[in-house]
């Protein structure tokens, strides 16, 4: 019999925890115990697992030792990784963090499964395994099988990305503009999480502006696909925040090494892991935000040849970003770990 083990998941009642618990249930993870954790202003409340509910512990420095924490899933926001992954560490834990915090160190691997699952073999250096950020997690895995095709030598890539990749207080914000818009009082309706109204509006702005003019959303895109990829793809990226409240779609343009057909490209992508192919225009049939909703998979569609370069490839792809760009790759990550442990 396979062994369990006790899992621990920081942030437990925010929306990407709360997707983690989720995930880990559905696909049966060999848990022994499961501990969630939050802050302290958290105590007294439960989360759900399964048909459970189990109360959420303080997060501390001596938890992870004290429950005896083998592996740590981390979602509560880079500053709270800072300060207590390195004690999971010490307690013996494999933290897999969901923040940006670790992503770009040298000695930490940065995993999407589907693309370089020899990687998370590297764990034992710091005992820290980085999780992506949700934009560039579903486009490598839609460019892993056609780079190995025909040799990507750029990509563009323009974002639509929903208000939930801003936290629970954004997607709040939209729904209550919304309202506000049907009570004509739109112009009243505050705006906190955004640097301007989100509903009925979009805003191309994701994260802070660097000295180059790009958002630092824009270039972890460029910079962790490099480190995903093991080799530095020209990338430039525009990202956008739009009225959805979950559910990320991306515009890719590709450029290659060699002439490509989209017909072929279509069945390569067809037999990727965990990719649904949803590409039949003439009934209005490809990837939207609302498909995407609490599935696993990332969806791809509208693949097309350019006009006017044989060498370029134009297609558009859809996926749930509290789960394919956070929880989902997190629990795969965590499983890709255990069978990695248990073959040796």
């Amino acid at each position: 019999m396979s062994k369990k083990y006790n899992v621990a998941v920081v942030g437990a009642n925010g929306a990407v925890g709360e997707e983690i618990l989720a995930i880990l249930h559905e696909v049966s993870f060999p848990i022994n115990k499961l501990v969630p954790l939050a802050s302290s202003r958290s105590l007294g409340k439960s989360v759900e697992f399964g048909n459970r509910e189990i109360a959420i512990k303080e997060l501390t420095d001596t938890v992870f030792e004290e429950e005896n924490i083998e592996i740590a899933l981390f979602s509560a926001g880079g500053s709270v990784s800072a300060q207590f992954a390195e004690a999971a560490v010490r307690a013996g834990a494999v933290v897999i963090d969901n923040t940006s915090h670790f992503r770009m160190d040298k000695n930490i691997p940065l995993v999407v499964p589907e693309v370089n699952p020899e990687d998370i073999a590297k764990w034992k250096k710091s005992g820290i395994i980085a999780n992506p950020n949700c934009s560039t997690i579903q486009m490598v895995q839609a460019l892993k099988p056609l780079d190995e095709a025909y040799t990507l030598t750029r990509v563009d890539v323009s974002t639509y990305q929903a208000t939930s990749g801003a936290g629970k207080s954004a997607m709040e914000e939209l729904v209550t503009q919304m309202k506000d818009f049907f009570s004509f009082k739109l112009g009243d309706s505050e705006h906190k999480a955004f640097k301007h109204q989100i509903a009925l509006n979009v805003i191309p702005q994701i994260d802070v502006f660097l000295e180059n003019g790009y958002t630092k959303e824009e270039m972890k895109m460029v910079n962790e696909t490099t480190k995903i990829m093991h080799r530095e793809i020209p990338l430039s990226a525009t990202c956008v925040r739009v009225p959805t409240l979950r559910g990320h779609a991306e515009a890719l343009t590709l450029t290659f090494a060699q002439d490509v057909d989209a017909n072929e490209a279509r069945e390569l992508l067809k037999k990727a892991p965990n990719i649904i192919v949803l590409d039949n225009p003439s009934e209005s049939i490809y990837p939207m935000p609302s498909i995407s909703l609490e599935k696993n998979e990332t969806f791809v569609g509208r693949i097309r040849n350019d006009t006017f370069s044989k060498n370029m490839l134009h297609m558009f792809i859809v996926a749930d970003n509290l789960r394919v760009g956070a929880a989902t790759n997190a629990v795969r990550i965590a499983q890709k770990w255990v069978e990695m442990e248990e073959e040796k």
